[in-house]
């Protein structure tokens, strides 16, 4: 028996990511001054009308480069090997990089820590683009199957094109022991635990970062513009989207998500986030560490890594604010409840949820 099929990239299409990744990489352009690790940063990404045209002519940039049509090609080569199970080109990335992947709901340090460990390398952290370093790519989520998209195979090609962006981005630095080491922000590892770990290594190193759901809340709702004037949920950042989509894959209809007061739907979504990571299995990793949001404690984690990596350096400031506790008193007794089921369901699974560290509020 002989079954052939064909698939182009009309069908399994580049992401506009990645082959802007790879145009300014072939232009030798210096990257600007990226914004992702600024802490204080509340400023929303707007639409840019002229986005698809420059990722029209990029990809034009890209594919008239010899280097260019590689580096496609091996993310089109590490793709095939996904969809049919060849698992020896993931294993030699993995004898070639460590990774360390620093989980955990929005607004609660991650790109602090992650900015830090890039500064203990070397690397300044604003030179490095958002997409390699940061959440919401690779892209996973809850499973879509409509016109023209298939959320697994989408999360499969754009893990393809994130590793291939690792070799490329990576290539010639200086390894830590007998690797090279990569820091990335994996807010998504909730939806494919095992995913991620059989692909980025069973060594893979997990920092995970957690905060009162008060305070997540009130920065994310900063972060999207301020809190909605009718106090109910609305959907105007990244942060929003994923929390509507997240409980609309758990029963949540959106005529119910419209009717919510915005803390309610976030209290929900931060449960729900926390529960799905528990399961997720962290616990697997190789090093698992565990880091509740606060000045002191996430300023030591980086400074950890700082004098593992020799980087001589000070970790920098991290901002701590108890506006949410003095702004909303009434949400920390509603959400006592959802903490004390995240951390009874985390002590079932071999976890410690650090109830006490983050009943500061910070």
């Amino acid at each position: 028996m002989g079954v052939e099929f064909k698939l182009t990239d009309r069908e399994l299409p580049v992401s506009p990511v990645f082959v802007g990744f790879l145009e300014q990489v072939l232009s030798q352009r210096p990257v600007g001054a990226e914004i992702w690790p600024d802490q204080r940063s509340e400023a929303l990404t707007r639409v840019d009308p002229a986005a698809h045209a420059r990722a029209n002519a990029a990809a034009v940039a890209v594919m008239s480069d010899d280097f260019g049509r590689e580096y496609l090609a091996r993310a089109y080569g590490l793709l095939v090997a996904l969809l049919v199970g060849e698992p020896a080109p993931f294993q030699a990335l993995q004898a070639s990089f460590q990774f360390i992947c620093v989980t955990g709901i929005a607004r609660t340090g991650g790109s602090y820590l992650t900015a830090e460990i890039y500064r203990s390398l070397g690397i300044e952290p604003e030179s490095v683009p958002p997409a390699l370093a940061h959440d919401g790519f690779p892209e996973a989520g809850p499973f879509r199957l409509q016109d023209g998209v298939n959320s697994w195979v989408v999360t499969l090609k754009t893990m393809a094109e994130y590793l291939t962006m690792v070799e490329v981005f990576f290539a010639g630095r200086a390894a830590h022991g007998s690797r090279i080491v990569v820091p990335k922000k994996l807010t998504h590892f909730v939806h494919g635990g095992a995913f991620f770990r059989r692909l980025l290594g069973e060594s893979m190193e997990q920092v995970l970062t957690l905060r009162h759901p008060v305070a997540a809340c009130v920065s994310t709702y900063e972060k999207s513009g301020g809190l909605p004037a009718d106090g109910r949920f609305a959907v105007r950042s990244n942060i929003e989207e994923w929390c509507r989509r997240d409980l609309e894959h758990t029963g949540c209809r959106a005529e119910q998500l419209a009717a919510m007061d915005y803390f309610a739907a976030y209290l929900r979504y931060w449960e729900q986030y926390h529960l799905a990571l528990a399961m997720a299995g962290p616990a697997e990793a190789a090093r698992l560490r565990v880091a509740a949001y606060g000045r002191d404690s996430l300023r030591a984690l980086a400074r950890d890594y700082h004098l593992r990596y020799g980087s001589k350096l000070e970790p920098r400031e991290f901002q701590v604010s108890d506006t949410a506790r003095r702004r909303h008193p009434e949400w920390i007794e509603r959400a006592q409840p959802a903490i004390d089921r995240v951390a009874a369901a985390w002590k079932a699974l071999g976890l410690e949820f650090p109830v006490s560290a983050i009943s500061a509020c910070w």
